[in-house]
């Protein structure tokens, strides 16, 4: 079972969302509405976001390090 606080954070607002991937609220609704982000939530008026989800596709975003990469 899990914690109050864990169910709370399951979605997250705009505001978070661009505290969490360090940008600003109006840079997310610009992605939301290109659909250039994933975990998006609409209700009614209001973008919400699955905190699970959006960690995912910054996951799968991700640039590896070059010592990651290995010999070109």
């Amino acid at each position: 079972m899990t914690s109050s606080d864990d169910r709370a954070a399951v979605l997250l607002t705009v505001d978070e969302t661009a505290v969490l991937l360090r940008t600003t609220p109006r840079a997310i609704y610009a992605m939301a509405y290109r659909r250039g982000i994933g975990g998006v939530v609409r209700i009614g008026r209001r973008l919400l976001f699955h905190r699970a989800d959006l960690l995912r596709w910054l996951a799968r975003k991700r640039v590896p390090l070059a010592e990651e990469q290995g010999p070109w």
